[in-house]
């Protein structure tokens, strides 16, 4: 395109800063238009932002001409969101996760390929330097095919977390606790570096928070290829203990990537036939390791920003970004079949994923 994208942003709530400030970062793409169902805070937004339009519904945003949506919405509202800008030729980046459920997933999907629009869906922590530092690891042969893995999530929320937004901590509106809105990054990326889930044995609880929904999950994850992985999440620990991600290789040789303070640009230390190759940033000495939200989000920005640039190159070079809707329908069924073994005591075996179009991460 001769003129940027014309970017419309759907949902001003927190998660929106991080694609505000990615978009004011990349000059193919404009944001000329927000909404949200609180017409005063979308006018707000605009306002500090400078961005010419407001509207209270994504009809009225759509309307306006816009190229390109973000959807930074609750999660069971974001089918609504995509079907609609899809019917419109309207390209879409979606907060993860794409959806609560596996079915509307697949109609998101579908509307886009049917309307022949691109679909992306942000997992902004692979996008960390030390996470494509580790994949690198995964296909330079440094660990060779991966045999073994484990996503350590051990978060803090305080009660406020849930209380403060009525649509937190309910399946209705959002879909599950820590495995849908915290750890699915870490299932995402267990699949990226492993390949694909066919077998998941998993178990919820639900012991600290006033929730209906699981602030304390467990899995162990049976791949295609014949690998295995565990999986423990919480946002009960306290304090906050991070993120490790840690990958062995049939050469023996093992890399860990860990996020301490959550938010913070993740760093990988891959010990190989004796030698330890140890990357920056180092753990940050003195600091409090119980982040807060808007912390959290404002570190990860550059990662929203890599990533959504890449959408931007992907529109122009007529390819698929690197994650796709595909991606994510895969990362929302592991996650889904964890819920589905905890509620019946069985394993939960997944079907071999359709192939994802040519280019298709």
């Amino acid at each position: 395109m001769s003129a940027p994208y014309r970017v419309g942003i759907v949902g001003c709530g927190a998660i929106s800063r991080n694609h505000l400030e990615a978009f004011a970062a990349i000059p193919e793409a404009t944001v000329v238009a927000v909404c949200d169902v609180d017409p005063g805070r979308a006018r707000e937004t605009a306002e500090r932002w400078r961005i010419p339009h407001a509207f209270g519904s994504v009809g009225e945003l759509l309307a306006a001409g816009v190229d390109l949506v973000s959807v930074c919405t609750p999660h069971p509202t974001h089918e609504a969101v995509v079907l609609a800008a899809a019917a419109a030729g309207a390209h879409v980046l979606c907060e993860k996760p794409i959806a609560i459920d596996l079915a509307s997933a697949e109609r998101m999907v579908a509307a886009c390929d049917t309307a022949g629009v691109r679909l992306g869906v942000l997992f902004q922590r692979r996008f960390w330097p030390a996470a494509q530092r580790l994949r690198a690891a995964v296909d330079d042969g440094t660990l060779g095919r991966p045999i073994l893995g484990h996503a350590s999530v051990l978060l803090h929320r305080e009660p406020e977390y849930y209380s403060a937004a009525a649509w937190r901590g309910t399946w209705a509106t959002d879909g599950g606790g820590v495995l849908m809105t915290q750890a699915i990054h870490y299932l995402d990326l267990l699949q990226w570096l492993m390949g694909d889930v066919v077998e998941v044995h998993g178990y919820l609880g639900t012991f600290t928070h006033a929730i209906e929904v699981e602030d304390t999950a467990a899995a162990v994850l049976r791949f295609a290829s014949g690998a295995m992985a565990t999986l423990s999440a919480t946002t009960a620990a306290a304090p906050s203990l991070g993120v490790s991600i840690r990958i062995t290789g049939e050469t023996g040789a093992t890399a860990e990537l860990t996020e301490f303070p959550e938010g913070t640009d993740g760093r990988v230390t891959i010990l190989a036939r004796g030698r330890t190759i140890d990357s920056e940033p180092a753990h940050p000495a003195g600091i409090d390791p119980d982040v807060d939200l808007a912390t959290i989000n404002g570190q990860l920005i550059p990662h929203h920003t890599t990533q959504i640039r890449d959408f931007v190159e992907a529109l122009g070079a007529g390819r698929e970004p690197a994650v796709t809707g595909h991606d994510a329908t895969a990362a929302l069924t592991i996650l889904l079949a964890v819920y589905e073994s905890s509620r019946t005591g069985r394993p939960v075996r997944l079907a071999q994923p359709a192939a994802t179009p040519e280019g298709a991460s």
